[in-house]
């Protein structure tokens, strides 16, 4: 029986390696819990589409954190000081909401409100 090739040995492992991976659940960058496919997820922008962020990087998060992401900041703020994850996790507001979340089962998803501040500062002016 032939030997296989180098080549064709790493082309196996590497195949097995993304089917393993693919196997494996994702992780919401955000709060850390595994998504599972039967969870609402959604993929976030790190810098927004709007402000040239098309093409740039993407992660995908459990829509709750999708979601609290955007009742939280502007599309300003996200280009200007919050267009990473570890960004977004410093941050004290978010942080607060990572914390309560992360005691949530994975799949965990409800309705997520804008906050009272950003509601109040969007209103027109009387």
């Amino acid at each position: 029986m032939p030997r296989p090739s180098q080549r064709r040995i790493d082309a196996a492992s590497a195949a097995a390696e993304r089917l393993a991976a693919s196997r494996a659940p994702l992780i919401c960058p955000l709060c850390e819990r595994p998504i599972p496919p039967e969870a609402k997820s959604s993929r976030h922008h790190l810098t927004p589409r709007l402000k040239g962020g098309t093409h740039l990087g993407t992660v995908q998060l459990h829509q709750i954190c999708h979601s609290a992401i955007h009742a939280r900041f502007s599309e300003t703020e996200l280009a200007s000081k919050l267009n990473d994850v570890e960004a977004l996790r410093a941050d004290r507001e978010l942080a607060e909401f990572i914390a309560w979340v992360q005691t949530k089962r994975p799949d965990f998803h409800a309705p997520t409100r804008m906050t009272r501040e950003r509601r109040a500062s969007r209103k027109p002016s009387d």
